[in-house]
């Protein structure tokens, strides 16, 4: 499985560190292997499906250089296939217990998928509704009755000539009908429950067996994840229990040792070689729910990777995490607008809008320092970190209030201003794709076109330029990296934003600003409009962001 390179890397130094699997730029050695590996697939169209595939660049105990591949998960029907590393627990052998108990469980779905369509079972279930159905009707007859002959006894008493004896027998006539409807009632009733009687019987039944699969389908899964028994350099094994204890979710996702980046650096600690650099790139058909171009690279997942791969790289000198690096240190905002109430700024790219995890410096850090009187400043609403543009601060709760307020009943107008890779054919249109977080992978964003938020994007062509496209957006609603995703996706402009480290290829910057901004002054009601505007300048590959 030890591949050797065919072209010359004779002039490429070794690397420094292991990569940062989560936010790297793929080393030279990497690139060369994954153009090997790239060779290697288009000699086998029928692997078209798409998938994650990865390289890991290693050195024997002899001093040998060569690299590793493997995909992710299941690759045509098959988890083992000749030129890549196996999986780190071959969970399709066939006398394994999987496979075994995974027959027993496809059993227990055959017979509740029996139960469920037996013919008595649905008979009796038809004749129910039916008898329900007739139950009510002569229900809500009977109470017509009632209410008729109640109207009746009425204009009777209210007549002058009615004497005690017929007042008597209007009375006993009331109790005997009111008798009648409560023996009707009960009289159905318990015709109802010999009818479920039988219906209940079988659902118990089928219940029981909805239960064994899922108590036998949760150990089924927690047997397996403890076969995934994963190494890392200091030689310590981890199960994936073990690995996702700590998490947020405590047990692991499934799918999870199966992608590329565990196989890969299993299988190099299994035969003692040294892991040098890795890189993971997507091949085959675009996926229809995240944004995947074939040939490009592609950081780990942080769902189902983060925890083992943490573990797995224990021992090696890694990367830093560049964006844990204050690269932003430094940054001065430029104050396009100030008044008592407010700030409009520019922020620049690279600079967050509020703190996070692992980055102080923001726009809202730099403002409190700038303001510390004021009892704000909030910001109002967000850009993503290598955004630019036109950024709301408010220096007061008030006025936060009213700002956001304006955002919420969509009264504020924004134009952004992106470069795009590629050619857009319509000169203006609109995009209608609902997104949703990934769940194993955050911040990326899916389209989801049966759970995911709604999303819609208007835009407009403003130049074509040597294969790239300079375009206006006019965002209608406000998901994280709607534009991005819009611009990106296959069904979308499938055109990704120049520079989109999560969407599309690394360069310079994210060729994405927040050219105009439009809103309502939330002290003296006044219509105000900013813009600032910006050249791209992008074309340099820089690194892959997780």
């Amino acid at each position: 499985m030890l591949h050797p390179f065919h072209t010359d890397i004779s002039g490429i130094p070794l690397p420094a560190c292991f990569t940062y699997p989560f936010c790297y730029t793929p080393h030279p050695l990497c690139v060369r292997a994954a153009e090997e590996v790239q060779q290697y697939l288009a000699q086998h169209p029928e692997w078209n499906e798409g998938k994650m595939f990865g390289v890991l660049v290693v050195q024997t105990a002899e001093g040998e250089l060569g690299y590793l591949a493997a995909f992710s998960g299941i690759l045509a029907g098959q988890n083992k296939l000749p030129f890549f590393v196996p999986p780190v627990y071959d969970l399709l052998q066939p006398d394994g217990f999987f496979k075994q108990e995974e027959a027993e469980i496809s059993a227990l779905n055959a017979r509740i998928a029996q139960m469920e369509q037996d013919p008595e079972y649905v008979q009796q279930k038809t004749a129910l509704r039916q008898a329900e159905a007739n139950a009510q009707t002569a229900l809500n007859a009977a109470r017509q009755a009632l209410k008729t002959a109640k109207a009746q006894r009425e204009e009777r008493r209210r007549s002058s000539t009615l004497t005690p004896e017929e007042a008597d027998a209007l009375i006993r006539e009331s109790q005997f009908q009111k008798a009648e409807y409560k023996r009707l009632e009960h009289r159905l009733k318990e015709q109802m429950n010999a009818l479920r009687l039988p219906i209940e019987t079988h659902e118990a039944s089928l219940q029981a067996l909805k239960h064994e699969r899922k108590e036998r389908s949760a150990n089924l899964q927690l047997r397996l994840f403890r076969q995934f028994r994963l190494l890392n350099y200091r030689g310590e094994v981890k199960d994936l229990c073990e690995l996702f204890a700590d998490t947020v979710q405590r047990i692991p996702p499934a799918g999870a040792g199966e992608c590329a980046a565990p196989k890969l650096l299993q299988y190099a600690y299994l035969h003692g070689w040294r892991p040098l650099a890795m890189a993971e790139f997507w091949w085959g058909k675009p996926s229809q729910t995240e944004v995947r171009r074939q040939g490009c690279y592609y950081p780990s997942c942080t769902g189902k990777c983060g925890p083992i791969l943490r573990h797995m790289l224990q021992g090696l000198d890694v990367e830093d995490n560049p964006l844990a690096q204050e690269n932003d240190k430094g940054k001065e905002l430029e104050i396009v607008y100030e008044d008592e109430a407010l700030v409009v700024v520019n922020k620049p790219s690279g600079l967050l809008s509020v703190p996070g995890k692992e980055r102080e410096a923001s726009v809202q850090a730099l403002m409190q320092a700038r303001l510390p009187q004021a009892d704000g400043p909030l910001t109002v609403h967000r850009l993503d970190m290598d955004t630019s543009g036109l950024l709301l601060i408010a220096k007061s709760k008030e006025a936060h209030q009213c700002l956001q307020a304006q955002f919420e009943q969509r009264l504020i107008r924004k134009r952004y201003i992106a470069l795009l890779e590629g050619l857009v054919p319509n000169d203006r249109g609109s995009i209608n794709l609902p997104l949703r977080p990934d769940m194993h992978d955050r911040p990326r964003q899916v389209v989801d076109l049966l759970h995911g938020k709604p999303a819609l994007t208007d835009y407009e062509v403003l130049a074509r330029k040597d294969g790239r496209t300079l375009i206006a957006f006019y965002p209608q609603t406000g998901r994280t990296h709607q534009l991005r995703v819009h611009a990106a996706h296959p069904l979308g402009l499938h055109c990704p934003i120049v520079g989109d480290t999560l969407y599309g290829t690394p360069a310079e910057r994210l060729c994405l600003h927040a050219e105009q901004l439009e809103f309502t002054h939330p002290v003296t009601g006044e219509r105000m409009m900013f813009r600032v505007k910006e050249e791209f300048t992008c074309a340099k590959r820089t690194r892959v962001n997780g």
